[in-house]
This record gives structure tokens, sequence and C-alpha cells, in this order.
């Protein structure tokens, strides 16, 4: 095995670490770390939840006396700057007696940004930075693009049939697609800092948008988004679902000035948050909104409203990706609810183009995705 298969062999091993912290290391990355001795692996670790030990620390530290003169790998850059819960990873590193350190991506937290790196170099250890890049980086778009831009990665997820319906004109919708997608998404949600609705799909559909699990995803999943409901005049019901079990899935109602007062007392009293933003020609001003998400660490969110709040994301260009759960049924006419509402480009040239488009079968449907 030459040196550089090795080192993505291991390096491979520390990313599969580093993902069984989805869903639970937000709003810190995924970071997973293997320390290696002659060919052996006498460490390994990956970061489990803000306030607990970093990957490295762990690995390092179940290396014991063998780490002197190992390698360590570690899907991220480690850590130099006190602004945080734990201490700084870097000194823990030089510590340890390793000599050297294998390095999937920069931290692109402008806090750290090669800082780690240097003074590891600055300290005379090997350092080697890129191994595995590009799929650390994928494991951690949602991290690198809210430490860059301040809002959360935002995946707008639809059930439809084969021609984008995604309900008949009477707004039926339950269930176009098969329970393997329906058992999928919510996987997907629970991995999710945030879901998202419009006020009209909790009155068309009521959905409790939690996230669960057992044979017929009756129970709730031990993590649970953040729910969040677009309003900007506060018509939810106060007995819609959404509003329930606030003691294990807590929801947010986003709404303007102008809304009433009478009916956000009457929410609040309930123990719901009342978010008020900006509003933009009357509705909740999404750029605005995604800005006070990311301030308070929201760093995912997946979008399962209707077609306007469908049309709204994507006019605003906020969606970063999209996962399409296609039935193989056809509802056709003209009334029926497509995926995408609001007016239709003029001109085929101002279609919305997906990049890296991956299509997979799941039990009778199509699960179609794609970066914007």
């Amino acid at each position: 095995m030459t040196d550089r298969t090795q080192d993505l062999h291991y390096m491979t091993l520390a990313l599969r670490l580093a993902a069984k912290g989805r869903g639970t290391t937000s709003p810190n990355p995924m970071v997973g770390a293997v320390v290696v001795k002659q060919g052996r692996i006498v460490g390994q670790g990956f970061h489990l939840r803000p306030g607990t030990p970093h990957a490295e620390i762990l690995a390092l530290r179940r290396a014991g006396t063998a780490v002197r003169g190992a390698t360590l790998y570690v899907t991220l850059e480690p850590c130099c700057h006190l602004k945080k819960r734990t201490p700084p990873c870097v000194p823990e590193v030089l510590r340890s007696g390793v000599s050297r350190v294998v390095i999937a991506m920069p931290d692109p937290n402008p806090a750290v940004e090669r800082k780690g790196v240097a003074a590891l170099r600055r300290a005379g250890l090997s350092v080697t930075v890129g191994v595995a890049q590009s799929e650390a980086e994928e494991l951690n778009k949602a991290y690198c693009l809210w430490v860059k831009t301040g809002r959360p990665y935002v995946t707008l997820k639809a059930g439809m049939t084969l021609d984008g319906q995604l309900a008949t004109a009477s707004g039926e919708s339950r269930w176009i697609t098969g329970e393997l997608s329906r058992r999928e998404v919510h996987q997907i949600r629970g991995h999710m800092d945030a879901v998202l609705v419009g006020v009209g799909t909790v009155l068309i559909d009521d959905p409790a948008l939690t996230a669960r699990t057992g044979a017929g995803l009756e129970t709730l999943a031990s993590r649970q988004p953040l729910r969040i409901v677009v309003d900007s005049r506060l018509r939810t019901p106060l007995k819609a679902q959404v509003l329930a079990q606030q003691n294990k899935a807590k929801t947010m109602i986003v709404t303007t000035a102008a809304a009433s007062a009478a009916r956000r007392s009457a929410l609040q009293q309930k123990g719901i948050e009342v978010l008020t933003v900006p509003g933009q020609q009357g509705r909740v001003s999404l750029p605005a909104l995604l800005k006070q998400l990311g301030r308070r660490g929201v760093t995912s969110l997946l979008v399962e409203g209707g077609s306007e709040m469908n049309g709204a994301m994507l006019k605003a260009r906020l969606v970063n990706h999209v996962r399409l759960y296609v039935a193989p049924r056809l509802l056709g006419g003209q009334n029926a609810k497509g995926m995408i509402g609001g007016v239709s480009p003029a001109k085929l040239a101002a279609a919305i183009r997906l990049r890296q488009v991956v299509t997979r079968s799941l039990g009778n449907d199509w699960v179609v995705e794609g970066d914007l």
C-alpha cells in the first residue's frame, strides 16, 4: 500500500466515524479521527455533540502511550481558538507526541482557517492537508455554508406525482409516495436542525412535522427538529398538530409586526415562540428569516411546504439542494397543485437548472436530488 493509498484508507475510516455524529453535532461540524502507528489503528473517535470532547482528543486519549510517534488522521483542521465550550485541540495534539497529522479539509471558520495547520507546522510536525477533501466538504456542507454566509443550508423536499403534482385540486396529498419514501423523510427530519412549512400547509394538511420511527411511524425519534411555520397573519389554529408535544418538539411561528396582538398572545400562552421578522409585500421576508435562524445556530433547514412556499424559496434563491420523491402516478389537469407555485417564467432559458443530479429507486418511487 502506497503512502497516498494508506492516507486515503485511514481518512475514509475517519469520515465514516464523523458521519456517526450526523444530526447531533450542530452547530458544530461532524468530525472523525483515527490514530495509526506502524500500520495499526491504536485510537479513534468522533464528535458527538456540542460541549463534548472533539474527535481528535478522544482518539488521542484512546491511543494511550501508543500515540507517541503515531499519525493522526482527522477530517477537519484541529481548532486553536478559545471561543467555544471545550479547550482548543492543537495544544493537546502537540502534547500527545504524534509526529504527523493528516487533515481532510481546512476549517472555514475564520477563528481557525489554517491557523491550526500553521501552529502544528511551526511546532515541527509533518502536516498533510487535502486528503479526501471533497468528501469531507460534502459531509459538512451545512456547517461550511453557515460559517461562510450566516444562514442555514436549505434542502427543499417534495413528494410528487410523475407529472409534478403535489396534490389534487381539492388539496388531497396523503399519500402520493410510498412507505419507504415516507420513512426516509422522517429519518432526514431527525438529522435536520429545523423543518419549515407555510401556514397554508398547516391549514390544509395539519402535519405534526415531527421525526418518527417504528413500524407505523408512531414513535417520536430521540432528536426532533425545530418546527417552523411561516404565518404572516397568525392563522395557525391553536389545536394544530404542529403546536402539540412542545415538551418533546418545539415550534416557532414566524410572523410580521402587522400580525394580531391577540393571536400572538394566545400562541405565546401555549408556550409557542412567536418570532417577528421584517415583512416583504405583506409576507414574511424569507431572507431575513434565514439570517435570524443562522444567528440562532440553525445550520440545516428542511423545507416541506406547499407549492407557494417552494416557489417563494426558489425565487429568493435560498435553496441549496432539492430532493424530490416521485411516485409512478399521473394526476393531470390544470387545477392540480404543482410543485412550484407563483408565476412561471416566459422563457425556457429562465428554468432552474440542477447540478450534480443523482437518481435512485426507493420501493416503487424514484428519488431525484440535485444542487442549485
